[in-house]
């Protein structure tokens, strides 16, 4: 019987990941249009004083930052399907205000446009977590990879929107792009309505997490593992946006045009959920630390690349390499990160981990903009390869503590 349950518990997680892919595919396109278009449009209700364009992105990602542990907590009561749904509901009032705030000509209405939207993309992190709820091990790796490869479309989506849709309501710039964001928010609300939940009945689902059998958050961050994984993948996280939003300024600065920056958010998006159709299989042929070091290694390729030149191809490369070493070094940071809490803290310790992700991502976009503006694009890419070294310690280390722990116990 228990085999039986087992094979009808796979097969629900199977089902479900099919619907949170197509759910990420919609709702994360919506990124894609927010960091193309959310530095120009800054930079164009500014006025003289353009040091902070790139407000408007990083008030998407303190949003999200801000709701990632209440989106946490409140899909632990009421469940993934109902969290999911109305967590969409901030990104289409979001783009529905991105709109009007145009219209208006009000850069600070522009910028909590994109908080509301950012406060949509913190439910759209626990798409991931939601896809390793229950099943087997090796079917909760491959769904969460199957998941997260819905990004995939989300990179075609969200430029094809931007590019598109840009004169929908001409001569209002961008306005149209973000009316399409709204509607995408409501396709997308729709879609996720399809999932069943697999985890634990919602009462039960909070009596765990406010069970005194759960570790505190300060014993569980104690442990290398933790570390090695919350600091793996905020360097993946935070070098990504610190170099993806940086990278739109600076092709216009560079002479290139707005599509040539959209299309590159197109391929940098492609490479961030491409490898996810076998990024899964990688983790369990390889190891997750592996796949990290990979990670790293080619976020600073993306660095080299960026420094090389600032042609058409150099851009594009960079970030297509940055969209690659973003996927091996936060997917694999994820799946090592699930080997630090038990079920009963798996809330607490995924809310915990997207807020600082994202927090360290938010700030990463604000010294974005500024660093533009000063230093330049080259010394953007520069700061990638102390961070890179930083990541590369804590998981010796941990791996060191590991190997350690078990001389002990043999």
């Amino acid at each position: 019987m228990d085999t039986q349950n087992s094979i009808e518990l796979d097969r629900q997680v199977r089902r479900n990941a099919v619907v949170l892919m197509a759910a990420n595919a919609v709702n994360a396109s919506i990124l894609p249009i927010a960091v193309t278009l959310g530095g120009l449009a800054g930079f164009y209700l500014l006025g003289a004083d353009k040091s902070l364009a790139t407000l408007p992105v990083t008030a998407s990602t303190v949003g999200a930052a801000l709701t990632t542990i209440p989106a946490a907590m409140l899909m632990s009561r009421i469940g993934r399907r109902k969290g999911f749904v109305l967590g969409a509901a901030p990104a289409i009032l979001g783009g529905l205000l991105a709109v009007f705030a145009l219209m208006q000509g009000s850069f600070w209405l522009f910028v909590a446009s994109l908080f509301l939207v950012g406060m949509s993309g913190a439910f759209n992190q626990q798409y991931r977590f939601a896809a390793i709820d229950a099943g087997t091990p090796a079917v909760r790796t491959r769904a969460m990879s199957l998941v997260m490869a819905g990004g995939m479309f989300s990179g075609i989506i969200g430029p094809q929107t931007v590019i598109f849709t840009n004169d929908w309501l001409s001569p209002i710039m961008f306005a149209g792009s973000f009316l399409a964001a709204a509607i995408l928010g409501c396709i997308g609300l729709l879609i996720a309505s399809l999932l069943r939940d697999v985890a634990p009945p919602p009462n039960h689902a909070a009596r765990l997490l406010n069970a005194s059998g759960g570790r505190s958050l300060a014993i569980i961050a104690r442990q290398p593992r933790f570390v090695a994984a919350v600091l793996c993948a905020i360097s993946s996280y935070a070098l990504m946006s610190l170099v993806m939003t940086a990278a739109p300024l600076a092709m216009i600065g560079c002479g290139l045009t707005q599509s040539d920056a959209a299309l590159g958010i197109q391929w940098h998006v492609l490479a961030m959920y491409g490898p996810s159709f076998f990024t899964g299989k990688l983790i369990v042929r390889f190891g997750k630390d592996r796949i990290v070091i990979a990670g790293m290694a080619l976020l600073v390729a993306c660095a080299v690349v960026g420094i090389a030149g600032i042609t058409l191809a150099h851009f594009w490369i960079t970030l297509i390499l940055l969209g690659f070493g973003w996927n091996f070094g936060f997917i694999g940071a994820t799946a090592m990160l699930a080997e630090t809490y038990r079920p009963e803290e798996r809330g607490k310790v995924q809310g915990l981990n997207d807020f600082l992700v994202l927090g360290s991502a938010a700030t990463a976009s604000l010294l974005s903009g500024k660093l533009i503006g000063g230093p330049g694009w080259a010394f953007i890419n520069m700061i990638v390869f102390p961070v890179v070294m930083l990541s590369l310690t804590a998981l010796a280390w941990s791996f060191w503590q590991r190997n350690a722990a078990g001389r002990e116990k043999a």
